[in-house]
């Protein structure tokens, strides 16, 4: 498809939206339609929790298995790897056999090695039920999008991609608390024990969910493998590259000679598992990009800001934990708003805005450093979280709506690509400075850069208006 074809694809979208009255045939009936969006959503909130208490869980874990914490790492590090291995081909999976039937099976897997991590012995065997469980929340998150898509209406879709960050920013921000609060009263295997009833509650409710036919289209397992060497090699490299430069550069090189290869294998099929197709679409293409940008600002942050209240501001670990929490409280009140207005208002305006306010915030973080009061402080998380929701909630918008519907899938598979890329990149950016710079200067430089990251992501995001 040309690039003159593809002008005005948003204003078209805006208008259908607008449209009146959408049939219900367009998503699901209702109340069904709710009843599956709720079931897609307590989905997400599962994976993403299991992300979050992992994580503090860390010491506990350790100190119970007779393992070193630098070992323990990989208790997380394997889930990541999984669900970026997972991505692209269940998006392709979700595609040819159904998307409801892969998405139960992530349920399965997923749940099924919530129950593997609980009745772990030692740290080899937890490391590998999280590796399962990550494939399984990898099929889920690939899927997610194409769930919601064919679960509500057009006239609706922005409001429940609003909720969908909703539910990722509770997550993120329960994630701690849940876990102070099981640890508190039981041992670490129960942070996956509480998995069970809930994975068992989603699976007795799978037919509230939509059922899009599947399409036929051939697997290529030399793709898939070149998929799965292209991350393993990203994800060791950028892990290596902080102490191990040489090798770590060599093997992120490495992983992009297999994105070259993979990308010339699937220049000329009709549904490539890495989604080509959809990047001749200047929108999808733009509103990746400005995705990864976005998230390598995020991630910086998030890395950086427990160093910068801890060593600069001279808060405790407590205080530092509840300074963070504003900016995902600014998320969870901006994206439901925002993502009801992206329905009508141009997307490229509204994420150059909300970019520009976070960048904003980050910036009054970076430059505050008055430890007496941490009003600034707090401002300035707020609008970084705000503009953070009204950024993501829009694109994401656009970024699924430039998909044909039956590539819903690969579109989701993508998104949740950008995201772990920006992610990874953004962690790679702050493991270099805080190499290269003192613990008194790499937080405040890291929030500066992860400005810039997100303020490019904004003037990347104005280049749709001609397409709007």
């Amino acid at each position: 498809m040309s690039s003159d074809g593809l002008v005005g694809v948003e204003g078209q979208l805006q208008a259908s939206a607008r449209a009146a009255p959408v049939r219900d045939e367009d998503g699901l009936p209702a109340p069904r339609r709710y009843w599956a969006i709720a079931v897609v959503l307590l989905t997400l909130l599962l994976t993403v929790l299991d992300g979050a208490i992992a994580n503090i869980a860390l010491p506990s874990i350790a100190k119970a298995l007779g393992a070193a914490p630098a070992d323990t790492v990989w208790v997380v590090s394997s889930y990541q790897l999984a669900v970026i291995l997972a991505l692209l081909p269940s998006g392709a999976l979700g595609e040819k056999f159904g998307a409801r039937r892969v998405f139960i099976a992530g349920v399965t897997l997923f749940t099924v090695a919530s129950a593997m991590c609980a009745l772990s012995s030692g740290l080899p065997m937890l490391v590998a039920a999280r590796f399962l469980q990550g494939l399984g929340a990898g099929q889920i998150m690939a899927l997610t999008a194409m769930m919601l898509r064919f679960s509500c209406p057009l006239r609706l879709l922005g409001t429940v991609i609003g909720f969908n960050a909703v539910t990722v920013a509770i997550s993120s921000a329960m994630g701690p608390g849940v876990a102070g609060l099981i640890l508190s009263v039981a041992d670490w295997p129960w942070l996956f024990a509480v998995n069970l009833p809930i994975g068992a509650v989603i699976l007795a409710a799978f037919r509230m969910l939509p059922h899009p036919a599947g399409m036929a289209r051939r697997l290529d397992r030399l793709v898939i493998a070149l998929n799965t060497a292209m991350f393993v090699l990203f994800f060791v490299g950028a892990d290596a590259l902080a102490d191990l430069p040489a090798a770590g550069a060599a093997a992120i090189v490495a992983a992009f000679v297999c994105l070259a290869v993979l990308i010339r294998r699937e220049m000329r099929r009709d549904a490539p598992l890495v989604p080509v197709d959809l990047f001749r679409n200047p929108a999808f293409r733009v509103a990746v990009i400005a995705s990864v940008s976005c998230f390598c600002g995020q991630m910086m942050s998030y890395v950086a800001l427990p160093f910068y209240l801890q060593h600069h501001l001279n808060q405790s670990i407590t205080m530092s934990g509840l300074y963070m929490v504003p900016w995902p409280l600014a998320v969870m009140v901006v994206a439901p708003i925002v993502g009801r207005l992206s329905n009508s208002w141009p997307t490229s305006w509204m994420c150059a805005v909300g970019g520009t306010v976070c960048a904003t915030g980050l910036t009054i973080v970076a430059s505050f450093s008055n430890s007496t009061s941490l009003e600034p402080f707090v401002i300035g998380t707020v609008l970084a979280g705000a503009g953070f929701g009204c950024f993501q909630t829009p694109n994401n918008r656009i970024l699924l709506l430039s998909a044909p519907k039956a590539r819903s899938g690969a579109a989701g598979a993508m998104q949740g690509t950008a995201r772990l890329v920006g992610q990874t990149l953004g962690a790679i950016g702050m493991a270099l400075l805080f190499k290269l710079c003192s613990l008194d200067w790499a937080p405040r430089l890291g929030l500066f850069v992860a400005a810039g990251f997100v303020i490019t992501a904004s003037l990347i995001s104005l280049m749709r208006v001609r397409y709007e």
